[in-house]
């Protein structure tokens, strides 16, 4: 019986790795008017843009991507964290994390923040490539901005997960 369950014990593992490692991971972009979507696919490997939500305040955003979360098959959220260009945290900073804090008190799934400088300026710089004008598409910015956020993560987690001399 004790070979038996030593021999259960790393196959064990190996099935929750691989669940773990197959989830998707949501990205928000926070604005004071909108909220940025972007979710994976289940391996976590590509950022798609998913729209955005109207922000009505804390409480009803929080409810509104637990819902998400709920929907979609969420295991993991990455919180875009506004910083200065000098890396400073300002009050929006603050602010994101509060929100990322709340949220993962809520919907009981990992959240983390990833500085996002820079982001919504990428997000522009796309939809003009695209012949589009970011200032007529503020919800179209917000949830590029979103997938840039969340592409970023992934990539991060990716690299960080590799094994040492892996490349």
């Amino acid at each position: 019986n004790e070979t038996h369950s030593s021999c259960t014990r790393p196959r064990a593992r190996s099935v929750l790795a691989t669940l773990a490692a197959v989830m998707r991971v949501l990205g928000l972009d926070l604005g004071s008017k909108r909220i940025g979507l972007a979710v994976s696919d289940t391996e976590a490997s590509f950022a798609f843009p998913a729209g955005t939500l109207r922000s009505t305040g804390r409480k009803a955003d929080i409810a509104a991507v637990c819902e998400i979360i709920a929907e979609r098959e969420i295991g993991a959220v990455v919180v875009g964290l506004p910083r200065h260009m000098d890396g400073r945290h300002g009050p929006e900073a603050a602010a994101a994390e509060r929100f990322a804090a709340a949220l993962q008190k809520s919907s009981g799934v990992p959240v983390e923040t990833l500085d996002e400088r820079l982001t919504s300026q990428e997000a522009e710089r796309v939809l003009l490539a695209q012949g589009h004008a970011p200032s007529r598409s503020r919800p179209r910015v917000d949830e590029i901005a979103a997938a840039i956020l969340l592409r970023t993560y992934l990539q991060m987690r990716d690299v960080a997960e590799r094994p040492e001399g892996e490349d």
